[in-house]
Formats: structure tokens, C-alpha cells, sequence
């Protein structure tokens, strides 16, 4: 019986733990490339790869992921790539917008990028 009791205390101490940490305030921001016909599989691996390095050098970045569209439905509007990073406040956005490895960064772009939509969001 103690056993079971146990059991019981900590899985309900697991679930009231994993349900306040999905509560957490999270700022998404969503950076969508879409290149121009200049920007061969080469240039693009490049830029993909020195977006990946950032949540290594910049850490307000919380979390980041990214993947190339495969949408079945055709309204992309030419873009194809999607990066999500993830901070835990607007400051911490802020502070990655012009971290010196975030500014590089962009110099990477000119010349490659045909279009560019970037949108923010708070998790609700």
C-alpha cells in the first residue's frame, strides 16, 4: 500500500510539474526566406548553417529549430525556408536582434534573399 502511495505522489508531482512548465511565457519569432534564383544549394547550406551556429552564440536564444516547407497546399509564396527561435522575453529578442553574431549573420544575406517575412508571437 505504501508503495502504491508513493506512486501516486509522484506522478501527480510530475504532472503539476510538467503542466506549470507548458504555462511558461514564450516568445516565438519566425524568420521565412525565400531566395532568388543567384542563391545555389551551396549558398543556401551556408546561410542555413550560420543561422543554426546563433543559438550557440547567442544565449538569450532559448530554443531553435528550422525546416524547408513541404506544404502539399502551393501558398508559400516562394518562401522555403522557416527558422522558430524561441525567448523568454521581448528584452532577450532584443538583445539577439543586434548581438554582434546575429549582425553578422545578416551580412550573409544580401544578394540571397528574394523575399523575407519575419513575425513574432507570445505562446498562447
Amino acid at each position: 500500500m505504501k508503495k502504491m502511495i508513493i506512486c501516486w505522489v509522484l506522478l501527480v508531482f510530475v504532472a503539476i510539474n510538467g503542466k506549470s512548465q507548458t504555462n511558461s511565457k514564450e516568445l516565438r519569432h519566425v524568420v521565412l526566406f525565400g531566395w532568388t534564383s543567384k542563391a545555389d544549394s551551396a549558398a543556401i547550406d551556408k546561410v542555413v548553417r550560420a543561422f543554426k551556429e546563433l543559438s550557440n552564440q547567442i544565449k538569450t536564444i532559448k530554443k531553435f529549430e528550422w525546416g524547408e516547407n513541404n506544404s502539399p497546399e502551393k501558398l508559400n509564396n516562394g518562401l522555403t525556408h522557416c527558422f522558430l527561435l524561441t525567448f523568454s522575453s521581448e528584452k532577450d529578442r532584443d538583445d539577439y536582434l543586434v548581438h554582434p553574431a546575429h549582425t553578422a549573420f545578416t551580412k550573409l544575406l544580401p544578394g540571397l534573399l528574394e523575399k523575407v517575412t519575419v513575425l513574432d508571437y507570445w505562446v498562447k
